[in-house]
């Protein structure tokens, strides 16, 4: 991208984001975690690597933030919240989600940035608490973070691209139905053409 940069090139596959990218990032605030994936972000099977972290969207009334859950075995999202503030609130609604659809038997390694909700007391206590290992990017690395980020650009491109909401609740309510499409709809090459849905369903039962 450098190269591409220097000659004057453009990369038409991905579309330029018009706004500013949002970042959670607040100096030196709370504890940092090992990068324990380190950019590998392979994983045969569901609940083995996740990925989380925070992006903004403008919509007419204000700014909408969605916070997903990515599993990087099934490329599904298995949990999301969108909200009005990029708070701590968000992200007790986010991890309820994700424990009531946890294995028992399962101990992933959720990755984020080094935002400061992933820095935060409650977050890391929580993550304890579910007895799984947190991972977290270096700073200014956000390739130690592609896995998430490369959702946030399918987002952009196939959901929020071209169109205006005149709403939050707009907003909201349609990246619900995309996200349920993206699961249980939306065939994937690395999945051999299954839908995440599908590839969760026959790695579990095999």
């Amino acid at each position: 991208l450098k190269v591409m940069r220097r000659m004057g090139l453009e990369c038409r596959i991905r579309r330029p984001n018009p706004y500013r990218k949002y970042s959670s990032y607040r100096d030196e605030t709370g504890a940092r975690a090992e990068n324990l994936l380190n950019r590998d972000f392979t994983a045969d099977r569901p609940w083995v690597k996740l990925g989380t972290d925070v992006t903004e969207f403008r919509v007419a009334d204000g700014k909408a933030y969605p916070a997903p859950v990515y599993d990087m075995g099934s490329k599904e999202i298995v949990a999301r919240d969108v909200s009005r503030h990029p708070d701590m609130a968000q992200q007790r609604r986010l991890l309820a989600m994700l424990e009531e659809k946890l294995p028992e038997d399962a101990n992933p390694i959720p990755h984020s940035d080094m935002g400061w909700q992933y820095r935060h007391q409650w977050w890391r206590d929580r993550l304890a608490g579910l007895n799984i290992r947190q991972s977290m990017s270096r700073k200014g690395n956000c390739i130690d973070n592609a896995a998430t980020e490369q959702v946030f650009g399918h987002l952009k491109d196939e959901f929020h691209a071209g169109r205006e909401f005149a709403s939050y609740e707009q907003f909201k309510n349609e990246l619900d139905a995309y996200i349920i499409h993206w699961n249980t709809k939306r065939r994937q090459i690395r999945l051999e053409g299954h839908t995440p849905e599908e590839f969760r369903n026959m790695s579990l039962t095999a």
